[in-house]
């Protein structure tokens, strides 16, 4: 496609028609094959405790929050996510049980750019690097992208965090960069790795996600018979 220019000849964006602010995210109960996404709530406190205590404290390094050590503190935590209104909280759940492994939030709403960036991924050990995982981003990316229409995803994450960096190109946002010394905290200097997929990209990353979670692509045990990238 030629580059749009001006009249002063300068080259420009291309033309947005009609655009419209987009929607702010709020409930939503998404169900896959395996999985379970919907707004967090008081009732699931109970089994993200159990869940969270049964994992391993160093899922929480790259994390503002800490393990949690007493219910008392935990539920307040949860609460004060559950009644944020610039983070919307989402939990996962295992479909076989419907009970929560974890959750994450859409953050950073940009309604009138039509941004948005997922965050705060806590996904305990029972959660992580299974289906359900996957599958809850999947479900995430489908509600951005299909319901709310938003036409920029983000993931962003502190720059020594080899898994989530690992997590954000297999699911396929693409790296754009790192901003230093972005953020302080738990009194650490962090260095921010910014990730991106754009809403004419989602196509093509949920075919592949669609593919990969295919029963027929795990064995008896759930074991993957082809890696996420094999689809792409």
């Amino acid at each position: 496609m030629d580059q749009r220019v001006n009249k002063y000849n300068q080259p420009i964006g291309e033309e947005l028609y009609n655009w419209e602010k987009r929607k702010f995210p709020s409930d939503m109960y998404y169900v896959g094959k395996y999985t379970i996404v919907t707004r967090l709530s008081p009732a699931h406190t109970n089994d993200l405790y159990n869940a969270f205590r049964n994992s391993h404290p160093s899922n929480w390094t790259y994390l503002p929050d800490e393990p949690p050590h007493n219910y008392e503190a935990f539920e307040q935590t949860l609460l004060e996510k559950i009644e944020s209104s610039s983070y919307i909280y989402y939990a996962v759940l295992n479909k076989e049980t419907n009970k929560p492994l974890g959750y994450f939030s859409l953050m950073r709403i940009d309604q009138a750019n039509g941004v948005i960036e997922v965050g705060n991924v806590n996904f305990s050990d029972a959660l992580k690097r299974t289906r359900m995982s996957t599958e809850a981003h999947y479900l995430l990316a489908t509600y951005v992208f299909e319901e709310l229409q938003y036409r920029r995803y983000e993931w962003k994450c502190d720059s020594l965090n080899a898994p989530s960096i690992q997590t954000a190109k297999r699911l396929g946002f693409t790296y754009e960069g790192t901003f230093r010394n972005a953020v302080i905290y738990k009194n650490r200097s962090r260095n921010t790795s910014w990730f991106s997929m754009l809403i004419e990209e989602w196509p093509l990353h949920k075919q592949a996600l669609t593919r990969w979670l295919a029963e027929e692509n795990f064995d008896d045990k759930g074991v993957q018979v082809q890696r996420l990238e094999s689809f792409k």
